[in-house]
């Protein structure tokens, strides 16, 4: 008995077994960066199965499993476990970014204006291209430059929404106000009782309606609203001026726009003799566009004849000095002309009209009436101006003499065909004025 008990208590005192747990470790690859990541999860150590919670609700099993992390911490955590059935865990920390791009639009700019959009990825990548989009729709692509910083030239369609693109960054949507152009077209003059109306058109045609009023005065006379080109005739009852008033209600993302106009119904012939609001509505016609006259005054003096004469010599009408209906016309849709020989400060004569041309600045400043010579000797060529007299020179007035005897200057009479012995002859009104603006050296170009 009393050795059994020996064993007994030796038994009791042996130290019980203790089962040892797993060795595990866990590491990510990579550990960070920027939404979405793909990382690599690796558990190592001595078990026999792996079963991960990979920190954002997922699950997975296996020593090495990959997942695509969205932005935020993640604190992936994985369990091994012995063929014991005895258990461990390690984790590992997935620190993801969330990537973002920003745009930078103008408030707003004219259709077809070119337009700059910027703006910044975050975090900035080494590489990469934005992509800008109108309402959905691919526009262009550009390189991120460095800092995340990008910039695109685009040319204004419609309002956006605009919006910029980095792989699965989209930026908060800029909508560009449109400045749309307004077209119109309104002649200058209507003859008394004649046929002519008033245009206008919306570019592009989506930005809203237009709206045109014929006024005289504050007294409404026709309107018209449409899509599209939308015309107005132009009462021609009575001679008056009229006031042409061209609006548009914009559509969602474009601007309004206004235009206006005026129009004269005007007598449909006048002459030497004629005043009025007619004669009035020829001299302003005729002053803008370039022809020589003492003053806008109401008054058809020589001076109203000889840019009528001037005006129907440029234009291959009869020299009559008189307007009509056919004059009229070609008045309201006339252009100034454009200098043929350079743009410096010189004098262009035509031999073949008989007009000349004064350029300043690059631009034709008037056009007289003139007389060549009457054999045709008024030399052809480039010149310049080598003499110049003040005041009389024999019978030729502020003479500026550019070759030999040859001049140009004032002289009582300047008709409308060609009648000097070979200078060119302008109304003596206007020498003066040409003599003062024109030095020695200007130079006088004469052509046919």
């Amino acid at each position: 008995m009393r050795g059994l008990a020996v064993v007994v208590a030796a038994l009791a005192l042996a130290p019980a077994a203790v089962a040892a747990p797993p060795a595990v470790s866990a590491a990510a690859t990579p550990a960070q960066g920027v939404a979405p990541l793909r990382v690599v999860l690796t558990a190592s150590g001595d078990a026999a199965s792996y079963v991960w919670a990979l920190g954002d609700g997922a699950t997975a099993t296996g020593a090495s499993v990959t997942h695509v992390y969205g932005p935020g911490r993640h604190v992936a955590v994985v369990t091994a476990t012995n063929e014991l059935g005895e258990t461990a865990q390690a984790e590992v920390v997935v620190q993801v970014a969330e990537r973002s791009v920003t745009l930078e639009a103008p408030r707003a700019a004219d259709h077809r204006g070119a337009v700059v959009l910027t703006g910044v990825v975050r975090p900035a990548p080494a590489t990469g291209r934005v992509t800008l989009h109108r309402a959905g729709a691919w526009v262009t692509s550009v390189p991120v430059r460095a800092g995340g910083r990008y910039r695109a030239n685009v040319r204004l369609l419609g309002p956006g929404p605009y919006e910029a693109r980095y792989g699965a960054a989209r930026s908060e949507a800029r909508t560009i106000l449109v400045r749309p152009r307004l077209v119109t077209s309104v002649p200058a003059t209507v003859a008394l009782g004649g046929k002519a109306a008033a245009r206008a058109r919306l570019v592009p045609a989506a930005a809203g309606t237009v709206r045109i009023r014929v006024l005289a005065g504050d007294r409404l006379l026709a309107q018209k609203r449409g899509s599209g080109t939308v015309s107005v005739p132009l009462p021609a009852g009575a001679a008056r001026p009229l006031r042409v008033v061209v609006e548009t209600e914009p559509q969602p993302g474009f601007a309004a726009a206004r235009a206006t106009a005026s129009s004269d119904v005007v007598l449909p012939s006048l002459g030497r003799g004629s005043s009025g609001p007619s004669v009035l509505a020829l001299e302003r016609r005729l002053s803008e566009l370039r022809y020589a006259l003492r003053g806008v005054d109401s008054v058809y003096g020589h001076d109203t004849f000889e840019a009528v004469m001037a005006f129907q010599k440029v234009h291959g009408l009869p020299r009559t000095g008189r307007v009509d209906a056919t004059f009229w016309r070609l008045l309201a849709k006339a252009t100034v002309p454009q200098p043929r020989y350079g743009r410096d400060d010189h004098i262009e004569v035509d031999k073949t009209r008989n007009v000349l041309y004064e350029i300043v600045g690059g631009r034709v400043h008037r056009i007289v009436h003139v007389s060549t010579g009457a054999t045709g000797n008024t030399p052809v060529g480039s010149f310049r101006v080598y003499r110049k007299v003040v005041g009389w020179d024999w019978v030729l007035w502020y003479p500026m003499y550019f070759l030999r005897g040859f001049a140009i200057h004032g002289y009582p009479s300047v008709p409308a065909y060609p009648a000097s012995h070979g200078c060119v002859r302008v109304p003596m009104w206007i020498a003066p004025s040409l003599f003062a603006r024109h030095g020695h050296g200007t130079r006088i170009v004469v052509f046919t």
